[in-house]
């Protein structure tokens, strides 16, 4: 019904008058107690049943409104679902596709490394530890545009961002940049430590 702030009761009679209607066109019934819902919607049936056509009117329970509504929004959590995982996929490709970037630019560095005793292990690491440090920056960043803009609604509905979700999303952004660094960082590992010293 909305909140009490924005209702007003005002006699049957009147808002017939007032809505040009010759019947009431919403009841709203409540039963003596949760149990006996079921019962209710069943006497509420019966009752309007002896004055009007079965097409005429329709009774709901608060709990299929509430499976409505649910389904709704499982459907809305969905589609956010599948926008996020294709985000998700696409931020990885940007960020495989930067380090890749690094370990050409660095074969130099790589083969220098190797050279006074790095070993393949290492470098992997190396990449893997910027990959991810490059992914949860991306995560910060999109944290910090998520709580402004949680902030923005709060002006229209109650929002708020909590602590497990800010530690979900450094979860997948750390995930992320591990997932899609190895590529390259196997790569930089597995370069010859003589051919990367004469990389020009």
């Amino acid at each position: 019904m909305g909140s009490a702030d924005d209702f007003a009761a005002i006699p049957l009679t009147t808002a017939m008058r007032h809505f040009d209607r010759d019947r009431p066109f919403m009841m709203f019934i409540e039963a003596v107690d949760s149990d006996r819902v079921t019962e209710a919607k069943k006497d509420t049936e019966r009752i309007l049943g002896r004055r009007l056509k079965e097409d005429e009117f329709t009774v709901l329970e608060s709990t299929q409104l509430l499976e409505t509504i649910t389904q709704f929004l499982s459907v809305i959590t969905a589609a956010l679902g599948g926008i996020a995982a294709i985000s998700l996929v696409v931020g990885g490709i940007g960020i495989m596709n930067i380090m890749l970037v690094s370990v050409t630019e660095r074969t130099r560095e790589i083969g220098l490394r190797k050279a006074v005793g790095a070993r393949p292990k290492d470098i992997m690491m190396q990449f893997l530890i910027e990959s991810t440090i490059l992914s949860l920056i991306g995560g910060a960043i999109g944290i910090s545009l998520g709580a402004l803009g949680s902030s923005a609604m709060n002006v229209f509905i109650t929002t708020s961002v909590t602590a497990w979700s800010v530690m979900l999303a450094f979860g997948f952004s750390a995930a992320i940049g591990i997932i899609f660094g190895v590529a390259p960082a196997i790569r930089a590992s597995r370069l010859d430590p003589i051919e990367a010293l004469r990389y020009e």
